[in-house]
This record gives structure tokens, sequence and C-alpha cells, in this order.
């Protein structure tokens, strides 16, 4: 029931990326149809479902300039679960936050100072910025955009060929 779902708009224009569960919901409740679908089913005790794999919001909705909130999880899906460091991909539990710009100096817990980095590298580089401890940064780090959330969606969609014609390759 956590298997990634992709959210068009009414337009089908992609909006988001939610969990089969979530989407259950909305086709339940009748605000959105589903346009792409497993073979797999939900069942209930009248009824068989199949799980979706695209669906479609049935009314439009204007989305505002999107931001993400700044958190670890949302770090990380930018970052791709990926050390800035070295350059190796990592499970969210081996990884941290690194403050490019150490608190200690004044670096702000922002987009533009916060990256993806493994336990090694965090300890490499201790309270000094990555030229003091000889480290280079893979990506500098930007702001989650709604151009980071489709290139996101992408990545995610190389798994399931329905999301191919939604997604724009």
């Amino acid at each position: 029931m956590q298997e990634p779902v992709l959210v068009l708009n009414a337009t089908y224009e992609p909006i988001n990326v939610t969990a089969v569960r979530r989407a259950m919901v909305l086709l339940l409740k009748g605000v959105a149809q589903a346009e792409e679908v497993h073979n797999a089913e939900v069942h209930s005790s009248a009824h068989a479902h199949k799980v979706p794999s695209v669906i479609r919001l049935l009314a439009y909705r204007h989305i505002p300039q999107q931001s993400r909130a700044l958190s670890r999880k949302n770090i990380l899906l930018r970052d791709r679960n990926t050390c800035q460091f070295c350059g190796k991909i990592f499970p969210s539990s081996e990884l941290t936050l690194d403050h490019v710009m150490p608190r200690s100096r004044g670096g702000r817990s922002s987009w533009e100072n916060l990256v993806a980095c493994c336990y090694r590298c965090n300890n490499d580089k201790g309270d000094r910025t990555p030229e003091e401890a000889g480290l280079k940064l893979a990506r500098k780090p930007r702001p989650f955009t709604l151009h980071t959330s489709r290139q996101l969606m992408r990545l995610i969609g190389h798994r399931d060929e329905r999301w191919r014609k939604y997604l724009f390759y």
C-alpha cells in the first residue's frame, strides 16, 4: 500500500506522487479516477478494486508556486540519498545532514546550506568548511523547486512504464 502513484491534475499535468493508500481514498471519494492500473487488487468485503499506478483529479486544482518544507526527508529526496562529498548512495538511516558552513560559524539551516552526508564524511569534515577539510561538494545545494519535483517523478517513473507518457521523457 506504500507503492508510489503518480497524481495528475485534471489537465493531465503531473503534480505529485502519493502512496497507493492515499490514491485509493481519492478514488473512493470520487475526487479522482484511475488512468493506469496494476494487475494487483485491493479487496473489501463487497468489492475488488484494481491498484492504481496513475490517477487524475477530476477537478482542476490551481497549484501555487510550490515550495517544500525544509526537512531531513526533503533534503535527502533532493540529494537522492547520495552523500554530497563521497558520491555514494546510502539508505536514509545511514545519512546525516551536514551544514556546509558550520553552525558554529554562523551557518544557517537552509536549503542552500544543508546537504546529505554519510557519517564518515561528516566526521571527516567536522567543524570545518568543505575546502578546509579537503572535500568537494558534488552539487551546490539549492532549494527544492517544481523542477526538482518533476525530476524526482521521472526518476521514480523509470520503475513504472505506465508513467512515461505523462512525464514527458
